[in-house]
């Protein structure tokens, strides 16, 4: 194949964006970066960086999350590309976008703390630079839709949760109020969720029973 064929087309960046989502006092969490460098110096963004040489875009994503988080082999997924032709004010840059479901209790907090990055309440979220809104927009509604079917939100919680956790959870992910009976009904009918013998008593003097993911 002749090499003009690539010469005489243009070339841009390629960059990759992680939507970190975690479950944070029983409400979802986004982690934002504060960023100390140009362009958007003092705004809030993503946490994201190019594609080097020899490097998948999949591969890409997961070192910009290993690199903040200190974590591998998480929950991610593409959301899409996003290349409109004035999203970044630096460099003409096409961003692969990627949302992440981690366990806050696994992170590398020191990792997080040096890049300045915060976890901030899905609902209240400041204004993010460029297209960066749009990306988390896109990312909820996939959560969503593959909630309803698949197991994913276990993604977020410990090892050990109560039935009060998991509702909270997914009316996070939903972004609405469930019901307590029904949702119950339906986690009842998981197979891949047990009862354990242990109480969680940090709530109230009663308690209430812990389960966990025996089967993802």
């Amino acid at each position: 194949m002749e090499k003009n064929f690539y010469i005489n087309h243009p070339k841009f960046y390629v960059a990759v964006d992680c939507i970190i989502f975690g479950f944070k006092e029983q409400k979802l969490h986004l982690l934002l970066l504060k960023r100390n460098f140009e362009p958007a110096m003092g705004q809030w963004s993503l946490m994201g960086g190019f594609v080097q040489v020899g490097e998948s875009v999949d591969d890409a994503a997961k070192r910009v999350l290993k690199e903040l988080t200190g974590l591998e082999r998480v929950y991610m997924e593409q959301v899409g590309a996003f290349g409109d032709i004035e999203r970044d004010p630096g460099e003409r840059v096409v961003s692969v976008a990627y949302y992440a479901l981690l366990n806050i209790d696994d992170y590398d907090k020191n990792l997080v703390h040096r890049h300045n990055a915060y976890w901030t309440d899905i609902n209240n979220l400041p204004p993010l630079i460029f297209d960066h809104d749009e990306m988390v927009a896109k990312a909820r509604n996939i959560m969503k839709q593959k909630a309803v079917n698949e197991d994913i939100g276990f993604n977020l919680l410990p090892e050990q949760f109560t039935l009060t956790q998991l509702q909270t959870l997914y009316e996070g992910i939903f972004g609405e109020t469930l019901d307590k009976r029904n949702f119950r009904k339906r986690v009842a009918g998981m197979p891949f969720i047990e009862q354990t013998d242990e109480i969680d008593k940090s709530s109230s003097r009663r308690g209430a029973r812990l389960y966990r993911v025996v089967k993802k």
